[in-house]
């Protein structure tokens, strides 16, 4: 929703929620702490979080984070066990999208990890930029493992590789997973893909393939990156990755049903 520029209802964006609460994903990815001037519409993340219903499901929330202080206000909410962290790992973009350097990022990471344990959530850290760079900046599977290990040192033990700005490709997804995995073989990898219409597949196919368990989606792939600015690049779908994993009876232990109702529900959302 974040790059919607008309604000969404906090009474629609909870009862979306709602509905994707009752098909049994994992996590659900329920808003932002970050300022209301960069992302208007997550300016009412705490609201939303206060009123969805959580009574009747086993998915856990998440909220992004980009600084301390969001940390701080993502960690009063008992409802939330995950914050995530975009940490890039390239400079410029790092700078455009947390208005931080890699090295005020780090210090970040550090404070925000901090808070996380001492209010009982966990930190997981998406490796923005992670399967190429447009920017004219070096980029290399070592990149990647130098600072995965750098943050690996820091005790986190979550991981999103994350496409941003759908430079991802099957020989460059298939080489992260097969490279990182057994390198940290106590680490949960996942794979936070963005994709044109046509290439949806080969990128999943590519993680399952060298390992990846944990995948990102969105209904209908809606959504992007609004700092990355391409309108044909968008989030990976919920929905074929589900077909993909039926296709290959890939049990995920989802309710189809519920899932074809928050499909339904996500037209009242994005229209």
């Amino acid at each position: 929703m974040q790059g919607i520029k008309e604000f969404i209802p906090t009474k629609t964006k909870v009862a979306y929620i709602n509905k994707l609460l009752d098909v049994g994903f994992d996590t659900i990815d329920v808003g932002s702490f970050v300022s209301p001037k960069a992302i208007p519409q997550m300016k009412d993340t705490a609201e939303v979080i206060q009123s969805i219903d959580l009574r009747d499901t086993s998915s856990k929330l998440l909220t992004i984070v980009a600084n301390t202080r969001g940390a701080k206000s993502a960690v009063e909410f008992d409802e939330v066990t995950y914050l995530g962290f975009p940490f890039s790992i390239s400079e410029t973009f790092q700078m455009r999208n947390t208005n931080a350097t890699i090295t005020e990022a780090l210090e970040r990471v550090y404070d925000i990890h901090n808070l996380s344990i001492q209010h009982n959530k966990e930190l997981v850290i998406y490796i923005s930029m992670g399967f190429g760079n447009p920017y004219d900046e070096e980029w290399s599977v070592e990149i990647v493992e130098h600072w995965v290990k750098e943050l690996y040192d820091m005790d986190i033990r979550i991981f999103s590789l994350s496409d941003t700005i759908g430079v991802s490709q099957p020989d460059n997804i298939s080489y992260l997973f097969s490279n990182l995995t057994p390198r940290f073989p106590d680490v949960e990898f996942g794979a936070h893909l963005h994709t044109t219409p046509d290439t949806w597949e080969e990128k999943v196919h590519a993680a399952y393939s060298n390992g990846c368990r944990r995948f990102d989606g969105a209904i209908k792939g809606y959504g992007g990156c609004p700092m990355a600015k391409d309108k044909l690049t968008g989030n990976m779908p919920m929905e074929k990755m589900l077909a993909y994993f039926d296709e290959h009876q890939i049990e995920t232990g989802l309710d189809i049903a519920a899932f074809g109702d928050a499909m339904l529900g996500s037209e009242a959302v994005f229209h």
